[in-house]
């Protein structure tokens, strides 16, 4: 009897060394990732956030990170998978309503090149290269579908986002740029309502 519950004493030991020696290595992955990040370095920074993954899955912020690096990357489809993910494990964290918003109005640009038809003046404003009536007027319909789908996709998110902070400045500017996708989709025929 004391045998077992000496073996029961190591085995419950080693499971908390390893779990203590794992959250060790992932903050050590996150870390370096943050580290990457800051220099622009992406692909890296994706590197360390997937090891830290493969070490524990269910850290929330390591989704987030990874889904915030991926959109550096102009990866959205994993961009939107990662924070999906982080969604799953925390709901309460209204970035990441924002951010997944950001990625699924990115992935829909994305559909037609919309990215590179952008520039920004001297005052930093966004502003098109093409006139927008050139913008949308030969893309397909299952394309634009798409986009229409991600817009308003993307619109749900920034308006959970905007339920859950706190700050007139913010809900300002996220309603301003609601209002903006909201002509966007005008533009590519789409004529329903956005709630």
């Amino acid at each position: 009897m004391k045998k077992a519950i000496f073996i029961v004493t190591i085995l419950f030991v080693a499971v908390i060394s390893t779990a203590c020696i794992n959250n060790m290595a992932v903050q050590e992955l996150n870390n370096a990732a943050k580290s990457y990040m800051e220099q622009g370095d992406y692909n890296s920074a994706i590197e360390r956030l997937e090891a830290s993954l493969d070490l524990d899955d269910n850290i929330y912020e390591t989704h987030y990170n990874l889904g915030v690096a991926y959109i550096n990357a102009k990866q959205y489809p994993k961009a939107i998978d990662e924070l999906n993910k982080a969604l799953k494990l925390n709901s309460k964290y209204a970035n990441v309503y924002y951010t997944l918003a950001v990625a699924q109005e990115n992935n829909a640009d994305a559909l037609i090149g919309c990215e590179d038809m952008m520039s920004t003046n001297t005052d930093g404003e966004i502003v098109s290269n093409v006139p927008a009536s050139d913008i949308y007027k030969n893309v397909s319909d299952s394309v634009k579908e798409q986009m229409i789908e991600g817009y308003l996709t993307s619109i749900s998110n920034y308006q959970k986002y905007i339920e859950m902070i706190n700050s007139e400045q913010k809900t300002a500017e996220v309603t301003s740029h609601i209002a903006d996708m909201e002509k966007v989709l005008a533009k590519l025929g789409y004529s329903g309502s956005v709630e």
